[in-house]
Order: C-alpha cells, then sequence, then structure tokens
C-alpha cells in the first residue's frame, strides 16, 4: 500500500507544507504516543533535534501531541541522531523521536521514529501509525496529560558513549584534524569527544543560526573542508552531515573519500582482529562493485539491500552482521550503535590512521572503484519510471553493458528526485546511458 506520509527515513518534507506542518507534527505525536502505550507503566519519549529554525515549531508541536494522549516527554535539545537512538534505549524510554531532514536544506525538516531498543522503526510500525494519523485520537484524562523536561547532560552522555567506541590502548595526541558540523546538530559534541581523545581539533560549520545547516558546508559539500584540510596542512577531515548519522572523510590531500572506501577500511581491520561478524558486511544497491571484489579478494561477501540505512540495519539484524553501511556515508556499527553514526564510524577511521600510522592518503584507498556516475533528475509529479520511452532507454543500457556492470534507477524516498546510477568497466560508456536516461526521464517529467 502507498504511503502517505513515512518515506525510506521516517517522514520529511518543505516546512509549514503538508506534511511537515505543525498540525500533522502533533498528530505525528499523538498517533505515535498512542501506538506506543503499551502496559501500565509512566510512558516516556525522548526527542531531540538539528539546528533547523523550524525545529523549535516541530518540537512544540509534538511535544503538544505527546502530552496529550499521556506520555511524558524527555527534551534534548540539539543532538546527533545516533544519540537519541542510544538515549532512547539507555533511559528505558517507549519511543523516541529526532526532528530532522539530515542533509537537506533548512527550508525542509523530517521526524525520525525509534522504538524502545534504538532501533528506527519497522515497516509495519510506521504502517501502524500512519493508519492512526487521519482518526480521531483518544486524548487522556486531565490528570494524566503528560510532563516535559529538559535534560541538560545529554551530549556528555553521548560523548561519553562515542568515546567508549574508540581503542583503550589509542589516542589521538599528535593528529591534526579537521572537523566539518554542517552547522548541525554535531556542532559541540564532535569537537568535544575529538578533543578529549588527544587530536588537534580544527573546526568549521560550528555557528548554526538557523538557516545554514549543510550551506556550503558538511558531508554533502566537503570544499570548504577540502580547503581547510590543505590550507592548515591536517592529516584528515572529517564531515558529518546535518543530524550526523552520515560520514565522509578527506585524506591530507585534500581528496574526498566516500563510505565504500571508509567499510572497506573498517571492515579490513575488523577481520584481521577477529571481530568481523557475519563472514562480510552489508551495503545498499549503490555501493562500487570494487567494493565487492575487494571484500571477495578477503573471503569476505557483500550482502546487498535497498537504499536505505534502516534496511542495512535490518538486514545486519537478521543475518548477524555487525559492520554495514551506504555509500553516501551512513556507516553502522552495531557493536557501538544501532544506527549510523558519523562519528563513530569516524573514530574506527582514525583508530585504523594512527595504529597503522600511514599517511591517510595511503590508508583510506582500499580499493580502485569502478566508473560510476550518479545523476539526480527533479520531477513534478506523476510516474516518470513508467514512460514508455524511459523504459526502453533502461533496457537500451542494460543491453550495452551486457553483464559487465550494473545500472540502478530509483525514486528517491525523501526529495522529488530520480536518482539514475550507471558503473562499469567503460568510463565513456557510463557517462553516456546515464545521460541518456536522464534525459527521457527529464522529457517523461
Amino acid at each position: 500500500m502507498a504511503r502517505k506520509y513515512f518515506g525510506t527515513d521516517g517522514i520529511r518534507g518543505r516546512t509549514n507544507e503538508s506534511p511537515m506542518t505543525a498540525e500533522i507534527a502533533m498528530k505525528v505525536g499523538q498517533a505515535a504516543g498512542a501506538h506506543f502505550l503499551r502496559g501500565d507503566h509512566r510512558h516516556r519519549v525522548v526527542i531531540g533535534k538539528d539546528t533547523r529554525l523550524s525545529g523549535y515549531m516541530m518540537e512544540s508541536a509534538l511535544v503538544a501531541g505527546f502530552t496529550s494522549v499521556g506520555m511524558d516527554v524527555v527534551l534534548m535539545g540539539p543532538m546527533p541522531t545516533p544519540a537519541v537512538a542510544m538515549l532512547t534505549r539507555s533511559m528505558r524510554a517507549d519511543l523516541g523521536v529526532m526532528i530532522s531532514a539530515s542533509h537537506n536544506m533548512f527550508a525542509d525538516n523530517g521526524i525520525k521514529l525509534f522504538g524502545p531498543d534504538g532501533y528506527k522503526l519497522s515497516d509495519d510500525d510506521e504502517a501502524a501509525i500512519e493508519a492512526r494519523l487521519d482518526k480521531p485520537v483518544k486524548l487522556a484524562p486531565s490528570a494524566d496529560i503528560g510532563r516535559a523536561r529538559r535534560v541538560e547532560d545529554a551530549r556528555g552522555r553521548y560523548v561519553h558513549a562515542v568515546k567508549s567506541s574508540f581503542p583503550e590502548h589509542l589516542r589521538l595526541d599528535g593528529l591534526r584534524v579537521v572537523v566539518d558540523c554542517a552547522n548541525g546538530a554535531a556542532y559541540e559534541v564532535a569537537p568535544s569527544a575529538l578533543w578529549e581523545l588527544g587530536a588537534d581539533v580544527i573546526t568549521i560549520g560550528v555557528n548554526p543560526n538557523g538557516i545554514n545547516i549543510n550551506d556550503k558546508c558538511g558531508s554533502t559539500d566537503p570544499k570548504a573542508l577540502q580547503d581547510k584540510v590543505r590550507e592548515t596542512r591536517a592529516d584528515i577531515g572529517i564531515a558529518l552531515d546535518g543530524d550526523a548519522d552520515r560520514l565522509i572523510v578527506v585524506d591530507d590531500n585534500g581528496k574526498v573519500i566516500d563510505g565504500d572506501q571508509l567499510m572497506a577500511l573498517v571492515a579490513g581491520g575488523a577481520h584481521q582482529r577477529g571481530e568481523l561478524k557475519g563472514g562480510g558486511i552489508v551495503a545498499t544497491v549503490m555501493s562500487n562493485l570494487g567494493l565487492e571484489r575487494f571484500l571477495g579478494g578477503k573471503g569476505l561477501s557483500l550482502h546487498r539491500t535497498q537504499v536505505g540505512d534502516r534496511y542495512v540495519v535490518e538486514a545486519m539484524r537478521a543475518e548477524g552482521y555487525n559492520i554495514g553501511g551506504e555509500q553516501s556515508g551512513h556507516i553502522v556499527m552495531s557493536d557501538h550503535a544501532t544506527t549510523g553514526d558519523g562519528l563513530v564510524a569516524a573514530l574506527q577511521v582514525l583508530a585504523q590512521l594512527v595504529e597503522k600510522g600511514r599517511p591517510a592518503h595511503e590508508l583510506l584507498h582500499q580499493f580502485d572503484p569502478l566508473p560510476q556516475l550518479l545523476k539526480n533528475v527533479r520531477f513534478a509529479g506523476g510516474e516518470p519510471l513508467k514512460d514508455d520511452k524511459v523504459i526502453a532507454a533502461i533496457a537500451d543500457a542494460e543491453e550495452k553493458l551486457n553483464g559487465t556492470g550494473r545500472l540502478v534507477i530509483r525514486k528517491s524516498g525523501t526529495e522529488p528526485l530520480i536518482r539514475v546510477m550507471a558503473e562499469g568497466e567503460d568510463r565513456k560508456l557510463v557517462e553516456t546511458m546515464v545521460d541518456q536516461i536522464c534525459e527521457a526521464v527529464r522529457k517523461a517529467a
């Protein structure tokens, strides 16, 4: 059944336009609260947010919704998404909520929901909540209305948890690290954790003003980080996105390193230490064939899922893997976190850098990726992927690839975009195929 509100990563959209309005946010609070009112204990929800201006509005609306059905609210303020997941579990809450549109610009916002175990909700739970959204909800009696309180030490709790994921016998002394926090949720916790572990920390993207989140900074726009690494002759650069569940790294030469190379590094290190579970890792259909071949050379497997870190986590839990992620930088290390955590992943990369004693440009190049190209086509409505000419263009591209590469065309679950990706041995052929399919999609859209 088609969903009206939930996409691949919660509910997301432009603020003050459906579904991202205060009215709908309050209904989400009521529906999710009612869904998780199980048992006769006092129920509790943890709410965090990133630094968007609209976060205040959405937070207040959600508080009204949850308290109106009898659920107490614990407010964390600006906190990374993985921190909300971690604190939901550690505080024995019934539900966790992150208000964020991740890597999107400030005008968008979103609502991500976590269960009491700290994992993102299943499709079934989201469907059950969505079914309640357009129905009247049973409000709590006056004496049972929930209370709201703010926890002041939430950042300290998260920093402590992140640092404990770093090997105890290592320190970051003497390592010059540039960290770009995207003017987002990790603007305080990321520099603090790195400094406490001994790094010489240089910061950018740590002055949020409500509208500059992900603006010419962060993991989706790393040019400022590249420039700062070169300018300061840093050993490595770390870029997070607006809610800090994504990591992109820049090496000491200023070259951008994507999630595939980072997963190869972290998984290879874990395999050497005998700590890799499942005999491989989990990644999505977007990960490069070069990663699959690299793992195969070590006798390891690559289990692929559809796009979305929630699907990566579901496969990891079902099959017993402890490392997984996405090429875009969502890296999940289930020994330390229940969802993608950019800061935890960064510390595992830094641990390898310290332990191996090699420069980042050598260490972070784990394999030669196959030529791969991804382009996005924005569309206003309809079903362009069902257009006959688009279908014909895709079929023609698959015939030309003839089993020597891959083609992935899909609709984004978070934005009105068609994503067209191709990879293969011949770079020119890959570029031609992507351009032809994109042109067909544009005409159909």
